[in-house]
């Protein structure tokens, strides 16, 4: 096994009850994690920050807490629409394909709600 190389991006490198941890800072509640940024992110409600990534962005990791749950049809359809794919999973592997795909350089972010 190697070292992954982030090149410049911010890994998500952590997790808890209530908290993220990106790159070195913790971060508590719902969080939106590109390859450079975190910041707070209201929830499945919230698709305005979302949508204004679609130039960055080819595909939305949505982490639905510590299960996998079902996303709101109207969240995905805002998100298509704006030509952003995107895939639900429970957050920590949500956080661990984040890290696996800014790895190899992808266009991606994570939406994730904590655990």
């Amino acid at each position: 096994m190697s070292d992954m190389k982030y090149e410049g991006a911010r890994p998500i490198d952590g997790y808890g009850p209530g908290f993220f941890r990106v790159d070195g800072e913790v971060a508590h509640g719902p969080i939106l994690v590109t390859a450079n940024s975190a910041s707070p992110w209201r929830g499945l409600e919230e698709t305005g920050m979302l949508v204004a990534l679609a130039e960055d962005i080819d595909v939305l990791l949505v982490g639905t807490g510590a299960e996998t749950e079902h996303i709101p049809n109207d969240f995905r359809n805002k998100l298509r629409d704006a030509g952003i794919g995107v895939e639900a999973m429970n957050s920590p592997a949500a956080c661990r394909t984040f890290n696996v795909l800014i790895s190899e350089g992808r266009r991606i972010a994570a939406a994730l709600l904590p655990i």
